[in-house]
């Protein structure tokens, strides 16, 4: 009897199965304002957990975890310590970009109908991880990659979401009970949308434009053009 192989065969999606995954990444969106009140099937939040779940992870140390918030009173909290941020974070612009800045709603908190925050466990894998050896945020770059995992899989399925990231950390370790050792890398506002921009938010609106590809790109080493 031969013993059953471990490796799969690697080769190039069909046509249809390749232009998904482009659509998803080129269509994805930071949704803030466009949820609906419509409820997530619980089967759909475990689809994308589960594909956050298989996100790459340096070491295969997988150090992320997921706290799934529905309860109102949570996010009321989250809703307030954003609040208090942003008004921090508007003095902190230049005077002619604050009224455009306080024009953007930049959170969906309590109108989505679950938040998640996705968090990196800088102990998992104990003191030595392969791959992490000479670069200890590799813990977090990692989970970065859950994340993404994540938004691409709900673009996939209709659901929008939004990263919030306008907090003083240590309000939102508060409010979510996080030991010292868990850092909180995303919070996401999730829910289902019936439109989405057709380029990013921010763009449509005027704050930034997309920057060109070609000015980004070096060749064997940095400012060496191809």
């Amino acid at each position: 009897m031969q013993p059953e192989s471990k490796l799969a065969p690697a080769g190039a999606f069909s046509d249809d199965e390749r232009d998904a995954v482009y659509r998803a990444i080129f269509s994805r969106r930071d949704v803030r304002s466009q949820f609906l009140p419509d409820p997530i099937d619980e089967a759909l939040v475990q689809r994308l957990l589960v594909a956050a779940h298989h996100a790459p992870s340096v070491g295969f140390m997988q150090p992320w975890n997921f706290i799934v918030i529905r309860d109102a009173g949570v996010k009321a909290r989250v809703q307030a310590a954003f609040a208090r941020a942003n008004d921090e974070a508007t003095e902190m612009f230049p005077e002619e970009k604050r009224a455009l800045y306080s024009s953007l709603k930049l959170q969906g908190i309590t109108d989505a109908p679950i938040n998640l925050c996705i968090t990196c466990d800088r102990t998992r894998g104990g003191k030595v991880v392969l791959g992490r050896t000479h670069n200890r945020d590799m813990d977090l770059y990692s989970t970065v990659c859950a994340v993404q995992n994540l938004w691409l899989a709900a673009r996939a399925e209709g659901v929008g979401v939004g990263w919030v990231s306008i907090f003083r950390e240590e309000e939102l370790r508060g409010i979510l009970g996080l030991p010292d050792h868990v850092v909180p890398v995303a919070y996401l506002c999730l829910g289902h949308v019936s439109e989405l921009y057709t380029q990013p938010e921010l763009q449509a609106k005027g704050w930034r434009d997309r920057l060109p590809l070609e000015g980004l790109v070096f060749q064997d080493g940095w400012g060496a053009t191809p």
